[in-house]
């Protein structure tokens, strides 16, 4: 090869190499999470009234980072480190009377995997009257029996959590007791237990694909 088109080339990789270097950071988005958390406590059962009979615990919510995919301390419940907070069967958001964060949430019905993007509106946050994520049996993400005293979710029900920082992740909780038994028996397994999939997109769209 001539001298002339050996240096024409070098100069033109050196060139590329350059571009990659100085490159946007932004046309490396980071991937879409997908997780599954297991076993994580919520409020878990510690007696029982002697008046009532109902199940009694510290009375705490435990608060998790969809973003971090960890656990948060209570010492850092008044920060926007959480994106969602767990006791018993209730799940609160970082928003509103919750938190100082633009958490919010709706209940989406149909299958986890066809929800390819957030909706665009109907998200509400947690205020004094009750919170952006229904409780009670049949209303947001759990049916209850009290024949058998059982708490399970209820198939084809999606949480849409807009985190403390606005942006967005679907959660499916898949069980309520410790080590996510198939059929759960409320006399033997604990509950109070979440094992939930989720995913998380990092770069502020609405959609859950890559």
């Amino acid at each position: 090869m001539p001298r002339f088109l050996r240096f024409s080339t070098l100069v033109l990789l050196v060139a590329a190499l350059a571009a990659c270097d100085n490159g946007d950071p932004d046309d490396n988005p980071d991937p879409i999470q997908a997780e599954v958390v297991n076993d994580l406590a919520a409020d878990p059962i510690t007696g029982f009234d002697p008046n009532t009979g109902q199940p009694i615990g510290a009375n705490r919510f435990t608060f998790y980072s969809l973003r971090e995919d960890r656990f948060v301390p209570n010492a850092d419940s008044a920060s926007t480190e959480w994106d969602l907070g767990f006791k018993g069967t209730e799940i609160i958001v970082n928003g509103g009377v919750s938190g100082p964060g633009e958490g919010a949430a709706l209940v989406w019905t149909g299958a986890f995997e066809d929800l390819t993007e957030a909706p665009a509106d109907g998200y509400a946050t947690d205020t004094e009257e009750g919170n952006a994520i229904p409780t009670g049996s049949g209303n947001g993400w759990y049916n209850y029996n009290p024949q058998v005293n059982l708490v399970t979710p209820i198939p084809g029900r999606v949480l849409v959590v807009q985190t403390a920082d606005g942006r967005y992740a679907k959660v499916r909780i898949l069980s309520y007791y410790r080590g996510a038994p198939e059929t759960p028996d409320p006399a033997t397994d604990q509950a109070r237990y979440y094992t939930f999939e989720y995913v998380f997109q990092p770069d502020g769209t609405r959609s859950f694909e890559d």
